[in-house]
This record gives C-alpha cells, structure tokens and sequence, in this order.
C-alpha cells in the first residue's frame, strides 16, 4: 500500500492513479478514497493523474485518538501534496472533504493549486448561529453523534438507505449495492475519529478560508441535499468565493458522486479543460 507518515505519526494511506496534471480527491464522512473510484477511473481514464487518501481515522489510515480536526485535516492534505512534489494540482473535496480542501487553501494557499471543486460540501459553515441562522441546529447534529455511539452500524445503514442517496424519496433508484459501499467504508474508520469529525465538520467556520480563493473553483451541489442543505451550503460558499462557477443539480441528494456521477464526471472534465 502507498502510505506517507506525517510529522505526529499518522500513517495516512493514498490511491496514485494515472499520468497528466493531478487531481486530488478528499472523501466526506465516515467514508474513505473507494468513494471516489468513479470520479478516478473516468478522469484517469482522460489523461489526468488521479490521487486519493483516507483521511487520518478512515479507511486504511491510521486510527490516531488525536488530530480529528480540520486544521489537522488540512495538514495532512499538506504533507501529502508537498510528500508527492504535486505542482499545477486542483482540489476536489466532497461534503466534509469540501471542509479540508478549504481549510487547507485557508492555511497553505494556493501555491501549488490550479483551481479546486467543492461537491455537496459542508462550507462555509453547517450549524445554525445567530450569524448564520440558515444552518442546521445543534441538535441535528447530537443526533448523529448518539447514532454513531448507541448503535454505529445500524446508523450508517439508516443513513445510506435513506436521506444520503436520496432512497427515502418517491421514485429513487438506489442499488444495495450503493447502500453497502456506504457501510463498509464507514465501518473501516475509526469510531473515536468519525464522532470526532462530526464537531469538524458542522461546526467549524470556513468563510474566512473560502475568502481566500483567487483560483478557478467549481462548486456542485443537489437541491435535494438532505445532509448539507444548499441554502446554508453551496449558495452562500458561491458567494464568498471571487468567480466560483456553480452548478445545481435539480433534485440531485447529497450523495451525487454516485447518484449523478456521470454527470459530474463530464462536468469535473470540462472544468478541468478550462
């Protein structure tokens, strides 16, 4: 397996598909790199070099009790794009990986970057405050944490049979398949590091970070996102960022990297292009 080591320790695995300009994919939760195997195969498939890692507490990453934040997310992303000397890269983060690419140009610019993608992502910030009254209440997301202890996989089967693929709506075409990739990412990362991550990503402020993009971003989201809801979500993140290009997908769930994923894939590839 391809691993680097960061500097506290943890040994944060990662996909290396493919010859061009990279490409670099940061998964949602509780899942991990196998997310994004569409997304890989067909960019990877048309001349681009395609890198995924297992966030640090997910997949074949190392379980660390410590560091399940997004600074140290966004760190770790660090450590890998300058570990693999990557020049000319562009960032394509997913619901709480849309939080790490963000912190990450936040705290290490865009040096290095050619444009980012945020897809169903979290930014600029999930719970509901007084300056952000469009955000989910905390108590949605003490939900998620008494799920993820009381019974860890009984809840990710709910979640993925439900509001993440949009199963729960009349006239979904959601496979079991699609439903197990769910569970069985999710049940490969760590359960300290996910119950850590839901306090990373629901409430952890980014408009400061999305204000400090001054490259081409690309940021997708559903209508019908059911986990990140678009008004508090991509709407806002749209504005924040100098000249983001945003594309709504009409009825589309939170889960749309499989849902709509040929629809992404030439999206991602035209954004590219440009």
């Amino acid at each position: 397996m391809s691993t680097i080591t960061t500097q506290d320790g943890a040994k944060i695995f990662y996909k290396d598909w493919g010859a061009g300009q990279p490409v670099v994919f940061s998964h949602g939760w509780p899942l991990n790199s196998d997310s994004w195997e569409a997304q890989m195969l067909f960019l990877a498939s048309n001349d681009y070099r395609c890198i995924a890692h297992d966030r640090r507490g997910h997949g074949r990453s190392s379980q660390p009790w410590s560091g399940n934040d997004m600074d140290t997310y966004a760190d770790d992303l660090a450590e890998l794009i300058e570990t693999l000397a990557l020049r000319g890269a562009v960032l394509v983060g997913f619901s709480a990986g849309g939080g790490e690419v963000t912190r990450y140009i936040g705290r290490h610019g865009t040096k290095r970057l050619a444009g980012a993608a945020l897809i169903s992502a979290v930014p600029p910030l999930m719970l509901k405050t007084a300056a952000n009254p469009g955000g989910l209440p905390i108590e949605k997301f003490d939900e998620i944490r008494h799920g993820s202890t009381a019974d860890r996989s009984q809840f990710y089967k709910d979640i993925a049979s439900g509001p993440f693929f949009g199963a729960n709506r009349p006239g979904a075409k959601v496979s079991q398949g699609m439903i197990d990739s769910f569970w069985l990412q999710g049940m490969q990362a760590g359960a300290k590091n996910t119950f850590d991550c839901i306090k990373a990503f629901s409430e952890t402020d980014f408009t400061e970070d999305l204000e400090k993009f001054d490259v081409p971003t690309l940021i997708v989201h559903g209508d019908d996102d059911q986990i990140v809801p678009i008004g508090a979500a991509a709407l806002r993140s749209s504005k924040l960022v100098k000249a983001a290009t945003l594309k709504i997908y009409p009825g589309a769930p939170h889960g749309l990297a499989y849902t709509h994923r040929n629809q992404l894939n030439a999206d991602l590839l035209a954004f590219l292009k440009t």
